[in-house]
């Protein structure tokens, strides 16, 4: 776990200067798909922000069961990333990631899968975040 964090890391420290030395369209796939993760994986900090004030009104009224029900979306948004980071960790090595090593064929499959994925998240962490601050009147 430690090394997947780790591998993590260093790969949106890396596509967070990739992003800014290339245009979008120049991106690798593999770059495009950090992009993503980069982009969505600050907000993981307000996810547990928006948790903490929504357990507190979580209640049996109908109100409470509105404020639980956002909980519950923004707490499968946040173990959805968590599992998409481990099982992409899984399948690439830091020289995939970080270096830009060749993929097999089997790889650019996966890869192709695996952005599906993270654009899936990144639509979860988004919604459920909208959702929350609209219920909690923040926006």
């Amino acid at each position: 776990m430690k090394n997947v964090i780790a591998i993590l890391f260093l790969v949106a420290v890396f596509c967070i200067g990739c992003k800014d030395a290339k245009k979008e369209e120049e991106l690798t796939q593999m770059e495009q798909v950090m992009a993503i993760h980069d982009e969505v994986m600050p907000k993981m900090g307000r996810l547990g922000e928006l948790v903490g004030q929504l357990k507190e009104k979580v209640d049996t009224t109908e109100a409470g069961k509105q404020y639980q029900a956002a909980m519950l979306d923004l707490q499968k948004a946040n173990e959805d990333m968590m599992q998409w980071m481990m099982g992409f960790g899984d399948r690439f090595d830091s020289e995939e990631i970080l270096e830009g090593k060749p993929l097999s064929d089997e790889k650019k499959a996966w890869l192709d899968e695996e952005e599906v994925k993270v654009q899936e998240v990144k639509k979860s962490i988004n919604s459920s975040i909208e959702k929350a601050e609209a219920l909690l009147g923040e926006k």
